[in-house]
């Protein structure tokens, strides 16, 4: 699990660390699969364009970040033993983050991504974070994050 404990869910834990989770009625390999996969990437974080493997953990990006669009390269790991991918970018924020796939008996699973950036936006980083784990959701179970109305 990250190195420090989010007082809630979509919560901030501490300057520029913030942590969401969700179940996804799929089974962790599954989901696993699908997020540790470069080219997915664009599916389900909405700021990213373009996702394409360079080699090793090397990735081409093109995203929107607050306005701006940016296209450069990022590094990404994924651990299929742990089920555990971390990514992050050369840049002043320090940004990084990561995402956590836990089995939940053999049919769902919890996924935590947790971010780390200097440059706090906490509503706007919370809102990303709670969207990419809703458009995961949707994608691989077709359902939504948002409570029954």
């Amino acid at each position: 699990m990250p190195g420090f404990a989010a007082p809630g869910p979509g919560v901030a834990a501490g300057m520029g660390d913030y942590e969401h989770t969700a179940t996804i009625r799929r089974p962790p390999d599954v989901v696993f699969d699908y997020v540790s996969a470069v080219e997915n990437l664009p599916s389900f974080f909405d700021s990213m364009r373009d996702a394409h493997a360079e080699g090793g953990d090397d990735v081409h990006v093109v995203a929107d970040v607050e306005g701006h669009t940016y296209e450069g390269e990022a590094w990404m790991h994924a651990d299929p033993d742990a089920k555990h991918v971390r990514w992050g970018a050369e840049s002043a924020s320090g940004y990084h983050g990561e995402l956590f796939v836990t089995g939940i008996g053999d049919e769902e699973s919890k996924v935590t991504v947790t971010l780390h950036t200097e440059h706090a936006d906490g509503p706007g980083i919370r809102a990303g974070l709670e969207q990419t784990l809703a458009n995961l959701k949707t994608q691989l179970d077709g359902s939504s994050t948002e409570p029954a109305g």
